[in-house]
């Protein structure tokens, strides 16, 4: 049996006039979605570590704090099929986090290179998030829990 990608995924939350997600979209390449800050964790390193390791590659915050995990999640790649397991964490960010913003990845994982849109929604969010990456927002408050209309 192939062992799990470990990953983390990071819903990083901001108090307004009503709580707001931070999420982003790649530029250039909206078949992507739009995404929370995630991604695989290195070798030897703890998930907290990873997970605000993530937010600041994928967004350049470096402000958010963790307040607790969330839950873990067993779900194939939607691409490959092959085993993952994410940790999601809920976050915090500092009220005054500017309300959108241009991050241009840097490093040599994957998003190299890449420019991304980072922005807050107000929550609940009224659509879904690429790879239902939303699911478990009502976790943290059932409040949250993402508005879908059914369409039948």
């Amino acid at each position: 049996m192939t062992r799990p990608r470990i990953r983390v995924a990071a819903y990083v939350i901001r108090h307004h006039a009503v709580p707001e997600v931070l999420v982003f979209d790649h530029i250039g390449m909206p078949e992507a979605g739009t995404q929370v800050p995630a991604g695989g964790v290195k070798s030897g390193e703890e998930l907290e570590e990873a997970v605000l390791r993530e937010v600041a590659e994928e967004t350049g915050l470096l402000t958010a704090t963790v307040v607790r995990q969330i839950a873990a999640e067993d779900k194939p790649h939607p691409d490959t099929g092959q085993p993952r397991r994410t940790s999601f964490y809920f976050l915090q960010a500092p009220a005054d986090t500017p309300d959108a913003w241009d991050h241009h990845v840097n490093g040599d994982g994957d998003d190299a290179g890449l420019t991304f849109a980072c922005r807050f929604l107000p929550l609940p969010l009224k659509q879904p998030l690429a790879d239902d990456q939303d699911a478990l927002l009502g976790h943290i408050d059932p409040r949250w829990t993402t508005v879908t209309v059914d369409s039948q």
